[in-house]
C-alpha cells in the first residue's frame, strides 16, 4: 500500500509540474503575438482492483491543450483582411481626392483663367495684349492638364510598386507556410499525434499576417498540414507545397502589373483582379481600377473635349491675316496598346463625336480574316459599337482571329495636350463671312451679323469685291447659290429645308436663314429690290464674333451625352470627377472605421479564449504550487509509512 502511495504522489507530483511549466510558458509568452493559450489535461489513471473494490492509481496528464477556436480565429481573419483592404484604398484615394478638390492645384480656377482670357479678346479682339494674354492661359491650362497627369502617374507608379512588393511578400509567407507543415507533420507524427502547439501557433500568425495582404482561406489535413487558398478559392499552399505567384507587366497594358501564378514550366496564368479581394492587394487593386483609372480617365476626357470642340469653333474663325482659323490646341489621338501576342496590324481608331465618349477603356477582338471584329467595354464587358462610344475604327485589311487590342481613348489625353499657337496673329476671333444691307435700300429691313457653322461651302459666297447678293421681291427672298439647299424659319413656325436649287423663300420679319454653313436673320419692313450681301470678311480686325462663340464653349454643354444631347460643360464634367472621387474617399474612409471597430469585436472574442490572462495565470502559480506541495506532502508520507513497515522487521 506504501508502494501504491507513493506511485499516486508522484502523479500528482509530475501533473502539478507539468502544470506549473504550462502556466510558466503562458506567462512568458502574454507579449508574443499568435500565442494561444496552453493548458494540461489530464485524466486518471485506471484504477486497482482488490476484494475490498478499485483503488485509485492517480493522475496522468494526457496533453498540452491550446485555447483555439477555428469559428472565433476565422471571424478575425475575415474581418482584418476587409480592414486591410479599406485602409489600403483609403490611404491611396485620398492622394487622389486632395489633388482634384485642391483649389489652388485643381482645374477649376485653369479652366475659369483661359475663359476669361478668351473673353478678353472677345471685348477686344484687335488688342495684341489680350491675344496674348489668352495664348498665356491657354498654356497656363495645358500645364495644369499635364501636372495633374503626371501626378496621376506618381500615384499608379506607387500603386505599382506596392502590388509588386505585396505580391512577392504573399509568396514568401507561402514558402513559409510550406515548411512549417513540413514540420508539424513530422512533429506530430513523431510524438503519438500530439499537438505541436508552438509550431501551430506560428503557422497561424503567419496566416493571420498573410491575411492582411490578400484575403485566404485554409483547410487542415489528416496530418496536420494546412492547405491556403486566396482570393475566391485559388492554391496558394497545398501540404509542403508552395505556389510561385509573380507580378508582371500585363499583356495588355505594360504599365500596369497582374498577378500571375507561375507554373513548373515558367509559363505565367494571370489571375482576373475580381478573384482578389480583400487585404492590402485587394486595395491596391480595387483603387487601381475603380478610382485611379476613372479619374485619370475623366481628366483625359475633359482635355480631349475642350481640345476637340474649341479646334472645330477655331476653324471656323478667321485671324487677323485674314486666314482661316488654325487647331489652337494640339489635336488629341486615340490610345490603342496591342496584347503582347497580337500579331495583326493595329486598327486606325479617331474621335468620330466626343460628345458620345464616356471615358470608358474598350477591347477591340478581331472575329476573322478580314478585319471583323468586335468590341466590348472593359468596365463591365458589355457589348459596344464604335459609333455609340464617339470612335471610328478602321481595321486592318486582314487580321489573325483572336488578335485583341487595348483601346484607351482618354486614358493619356491629359498629359499630351498642348497649344499649338504661339503667333498671336493666328488667334481666329473673327468670323469668315460677313453681311450688309445695301445703301441703296428703300425697306428698314436689317441682316444680322451671321453665325458659321462650317466652313465647306464658303466659296459659294464669293468674293469680298462680289459677294453674294439676296434681293427681296414680291415678298419673297431670292439669289441663294444654285448647288446649296437652304432652311429657313419663319419667327413664330418650324424650320423649312428647301433642296438645290432654291429659287426663293418667303419672307417675314425675324425669320432665320441657314445656307452653306452660314446662319443669319433678317427682320423688319421691306421694299422691292431691298437687297443684302453675304461675303468674305474683309476687315476683320475689330470682328470678335468667332471669339464669343469660343467664349460660350464655357457654358455650353458638348459632353456625355444623354439622350442624343450632350449633358455636361468642361467644368460639371470636372465637378462630377471630384465629386465622385471625394463620396468614394468618404465612403471608404466609414467602411474602414466601421471594419475597425467590428476588428477590435472580434479580436476580443478570440482573445477571450486564447489570450492569456496574467491574473489568471498567476492564480493558476499559486494552484499547482499547492498541488505540488500536497503531491510531495503525500510522497513523503508514503516514505513514512514504509520506513515503519521495514522497521516491524527488526
Amino acid at each position: 500500500m506504501g508502494s501504491s502511495l507513493f506511485s499516486i504522489g508522484l502523479t500528482g507530483l509530475n501533473a502539478a509540474q507539468a502544470g506549473l511549466v504550462t502556466t510558466s510558458h503562458n506567462i512568458s509568452n502574454a507579449g508574443t503575438a499568435g500565442y494561444s493559450r496552453q493548458s494540461t489535461v489530464q485524466s486518471t489513471n485506471p484504477g486497482l482492483f482488490t476484494g475490498a473494490g478499485f483503488f485509485g492509481e492517480g493522475t496522468k496528464v494526457d496533453t498540452i491543450k491550446r485555447a483555439y477556436n477555428g469559428f472565433l480565429t476565422n471571424q478575425v481573419l475575415s474581418a482584418e483582411t476587409k480592414l486591410n483592404e479599406y485602409d489600403t484604398y483609403s490611404t491611396e484615394i485620398s492622394q487622389i481626392d486632395n489633388m482634384l478638390a485642391d483649389p489652388a492645384v485643381g482645374l477649376t480656377p485653369a479652366v475659369a483663367s483661359f475663359f476669361e482670357g478668351v473673353q478678353e479678346v472677345a471685348a477686344n479682339p484687335s488688342s495684341v495684349p489680350a491675344r496674348q494674354s489668352m495664348i498665356s492661359t491657354a498654356q497656363s491650362l495645358v500645364a495644369r492638364f499635364q501636372n495633374l497627369s503626371q501626378r496621376l502617374n506618381d500615384v499608379r507608379a506607387g500603386v505599382e510598386s506596392q502590388i509588386k512588393d505585396t505580391v512577392t511578400s504573399i509568396g514568401t509567407y507561402a514558402k513559409e507556410i510550406a515548411e512549417l507543415n513540413h514540420k508539424i507533420a513530422v512533429a506530430q507524427q513523431a510524438g503519438s499525434a500530439q499537438p505541436a502547439n508552438d509550431l501551430l501557433d506560428t503557422r497561424d500568425q503567419l496566416i493571420k499576417e498573410l491575411n492582411q495582404l490578400t484575403r485566404v482561406s485554409t483547410t487542415t489535413a489528416t496530418d496536420g498540414s494546412m492547405s491556403v487558398f486566396i482570393g475566391t478559392g485559388q492554391p496558394l499552399v497545398v501540404g509542403t507545397n508552395a505556389t510561385t505567384l509573380a507580378a508582371q507587366s500585363s499583356r495588355s497594358d505594360p504599365s500596369r502589373n497582374d498577378v500571375n501564378i507561375i507554373t513548373q514550366s515558367g509559363a505565367a496564368i494571370t489571375i482576373p483582379e475580381n478573384l482578389l479581394g480583400g487585404g492590402k492587394l485587394g486595395g491596391l487593386l480595387a483603387m487601381r481600377s475603380s478610382s485611379l483609372d476613372t479619374a485619370q480617365n475623366q481628366l483625359g476626357l475633359i482635355a480631349v473635349g475642350m481640345s476637340t470642340t474649341f479646334n472645330a469653333q477655331h476653324l471656323l474663325g478667321q485671324d487677323l491675316n485674314g486666314n482661316p482659323g488654325t487647331n489652337f490646341f494640339t489635336p488629341p489621338t486615340v490610345g490603342v496598346q496591342r496584347f503582347s501576342d497580337a500579331s495583326t496590324a493595329s486598327p486606325q481608331v479617331d474621335f468620330a463625336d466626343v460628345s458620345k465618349l464616356s471615358g470608358d477603356d474598350y477591347k477591340l477582338t478581331f472575329t476573322n480574316t478580314t478585319g471583323g471584329y468586335s468590341l466590348t467595354r472593359i468596365s463591365d464587358g458589355a457589348s459596344v459599337t464604335a459609333a455609340n462610344i464617339g470612335l471610328s475604327i478602321t481595321p486592318a485589311a486582314t487580321s489573325t482571329v483572336g488578335d485583341s487590342f487595348m483601346i484607351l481613348p482618354t486614358r493619356n489625353a491629359a498629359a499630351n495636350i498642348g497649344v499649338s499657337i504661339s503667333d498671336t496673329r493666328m488667334v481666329a476671333a473673327a468670323a469668315p463671312i460677313a453681311s450688309a444691307a445695301t445703301s441703296g435700300n428703300l425697306g428698314t429691313a436689317s441682316i444680322s451679323a451671321p453665325v458659321v457653322s462650317s466652313t465647306t461651302d464658303l466659296a459659294s459666297f464669293g468674293t469680298a469685291a462680289a459677294p453674294l447678293k439676296l434681293t427681296y421681291s414680291s415678298g419673297n427672298i431670292s439669289g441663294f447659290p444654285a448647288t446649296l439647299p437652304v432652311t429657313y424659319t419663319p419667327l413664330s413656325g418650324s424650320p423649312i429645308t428647301l433642296a438645290a436649287p432654291v429659287a426663293s423663300v418667303p419672307y417675314s420679319s425675324g425669320m432665320s436663314i441657314a445656307v452653306g454653313g452660314v446662319s443669319f436673320t433678317l427682320s423688319g419692313a421691306m421694299q422691292d429690290q431691298d437687297s443684302f450681301t453675304l461675303g468674305p470678311n474683309a476687315g476683320g480686325v475689330s470682328d470678335s464674333r468667332n471669339a464669343v462663340q469660343l467664349g460660350n464653349l464655357q457654358t455650353t454643354k458638348t459632353l456625355l451625352s444623354a439622350n442624343g444631347s450632350p449633358s455636361a460643360t468642361f467644368q460639371s464634367v470636372y465637378s462630377q470627377t471630384v465629386s465622385a472621387v471625394g463620396n468614394k474617399a468618404r465612403e471608404v474612409k466609414v467602411n474602414r472605421d466601421a471594419q475597425e471597430s467590428l476588428v477590435n469585436q472580434a479580436t476580443q472574442a478570440q482573445q477571450s479564449v486564447a489570450g492569456v490572462n496574467l491574473d489568471e495565470e498567476a492564480a493558476n502559480l499559486i494552484r499547482y504550487q499547492q498541488a505540488y506541495q500536497a503531491a510531495g506532502k503525500v510522497m513523503n508520507i508514503a516514505s513514512k509509512l514504509f520506513d515503519q513497515v521495514l522497521a516491524l522487521g527488526q
